[in-house]
């Protein structure tokens, strides 16, 4: 797996045929989209929609997003938080982090979350924090494998939607 930054034209666009697979990925994932509600139809999410969510993300200097590749495909792609909004949350954020549905359960799921894991070991932080929505039980339990503890249920904070925030150490004690 190849992980790399998004890359954007000068003027801060998604290139085209990047944009198209971006699109693919979000619209393969129904299921979660529709809980999620990011996107006005889960059932037709449009490659304008896509790219006005990721300039949002990348609107802030803390975000990173990340796209993972096998074998030249893209199959999966990780919104990073360098610094939680509160001030009090000494821990980077995983925002999102999604497989492509037609390689679930090969382990690029895992891979990614690793990956994302290593790079913030590397930038010296010492555990890393996710929240994942009330009714995403399939999170939740991919989650928990990986390691990750619940510490709270509050609402997230860009919408008020219940969730489960998790944290991962990413050193020995």
């Amino acid at each position: 797996m190849i992980l790399t930054p998004l890359p954007v034209t000068p003027d801060r666009d998604i290139p085209a045929p990047l944009l198209t697979e971006l699109t693919a990925l979000y619209a393969a994932d129904r299921e979660f989209q529709a809980l999620s509600g990011d996107f006005p139809d889960p059932d037709d999410i449009r490659p304008e929609q896509v790219a006005s969510a990721l300039a949002a993300e990348l609107s802030n200097p803390d975000v990173e997003v990340l796209l993972a590749r096998s074998e030249g495909r893209l199959t999966g792609i990780a919104i990073t938080l360098a610094r939680h909004p509160d001030p009090a949350d000494p821990d980077p954020w995983i925002g999102l982090l999604m497989v492509d549905t037609n390689v679930r359960r090969q382990g690029h799921g895992r891979q990614l979350a690793s990956r994302v894991e290593d790079r913030f070991r590397g930038a010296g932080r010492t555990a890393v924090r996710l929240a994942v929505l009330d009714g995403n039980d399939r999170a939740l339990a991919f989650w928990t494998a990986l390691g990750y503890e619940p510490i709270a249920h509050r609402p997230d904070r860009e919408r008020g939607r219940p969730c489960t925030v998790l944290r991962k150490r990413l050193v020995e004690s």
